[in-house]
């Protein structure tokens, strides 16, 4: 693949997350709407709670839709590696929204149960927040698939994490389905049911958060590459002809691409274009392996 072809590639992979965020982001703001006015004419404070939980959903489609666009373009004055890390600090926003959601819904079942334990019970929600709960689980869960489908085929990290924002939403409801309907059921105490089903959401929503914000992290401070990755660089490099040795070797991710820091050691009677053939040579090797935008420092030495 040669630069222009990575260009396009780039292109059309800032296209399809745009398209599909957009899509995310009107089917929210319905939901989130359709929630909150089921919750307040079905007299369920869960309910409100779920839709306000889908307005979050806002800030993440705007976080992705602002960075997946910065991250796009490629090297500048300003940015010789290119713009790939702001894909990675969206994926760690997007994280860290998930985190305060999860922590939001736990503090407020916790509350609730206790309130209930000591007699305060709330007014029973209708059919209309059943119902209302129900249609937001099946409209996130495909939303979420969708979403993660176009994120795992462009290899976008910030997609798939505002996917799973989209079914922490889905698990939300689902809490707020089962509240809903053991207290219309059951009625009485057990409306405690819905704060006790939210929290147990919230643990999920919380293991989702670390799951995709550690490796934002772990990339924001540099970490290197994954062993396996590493070992296939290394054999790429000791397979070219007349490389004897390596050393000093770095990698570290730039947002969706790699890169790579490595001396090797040559004949020393190997003449300097030959030394330079050597070098373009690994270099061609390993963008074909790892994609074309693929940042490569090759420093060659005698042996």
């Amino acid at each position: 693949m040669n630069r222009q072809d990575a260009v396009d590639d780039a292109a059309v992979r800032m296209q399809r997350s745009v398209r599909v965020t957009w899509k995310g982001f009107f089917i929210n703001a319905i939901l989130s709407i359709a929630k909150i006015l089921a919750g307040f004419f079905g007299h369920s404070a869960a309910m409100i709670a779920d839709g306000i939980h889908s307005v979050s959903d806002f800030v993440t489609d705007i976080i992705v839709l602002v960075f997946v666009k910065i991250s796009a373009k490629g090297s500048d004055g300003s940015h010789r590696y290119g713009h790939g890390k702001f894909e990675t600090f969206a994926t760690f926003l997007v994280s860290f929204a998930l985190l305060a959601v999860g922590f939001m819904i736990l503090f407020k079942g916790i509350t609730s149960i206790i309130s209930i334990l000591r007699g305060d019970l709330p007014q029973t929600p209708t059919s209309l927040a059943l119902i209302a709960a129900f249609v937001s689980i099946v409209v996130k869960e495909l939303l979420f698939r969708y979403t993660r489908h176009v994120g795992r085929s462009i290899n976008s990290q910030a997609v798939i994490a505002n996917a799973w924002h989209h079914r922490s939403d889905a698990f939300s409801s689902i809490g707020t389905l089962i509240g809903i309907g053991g207290a219309i059921l059951l009625g009485g105490k057990f409306i405690i049911l819905d704060p006790i089903a939210s929290t147990v959401v919230s643990v999920f929503i919380l293991r989702v958060a670390f799951q995709i914000g550690m490796p934002s992290i772990n990339e924001l401070l540099e970490r290197s590459l994954p062993v396996e990755t590493e070992k296939q660089i290394v054999g790429i490099i000791m397979e070219t002809e007349d490389v004897k040795s390596y050393h000093k070797l770095k990698t570290r991710k730039i947002g969706n691409n790699i890169a790579v820091d490595v001396h090797v050691q040559l004949p020393k009677e190997i003449s300097f274009i030959a030394s330079h053939e050597v070098a373009t040579s690994i270099e061609r090797r390993l963008r074909s392996q790892f994609g074309a935008q693929t940042q490569i420092n090759i420093h060659t030495e005698p042996v």
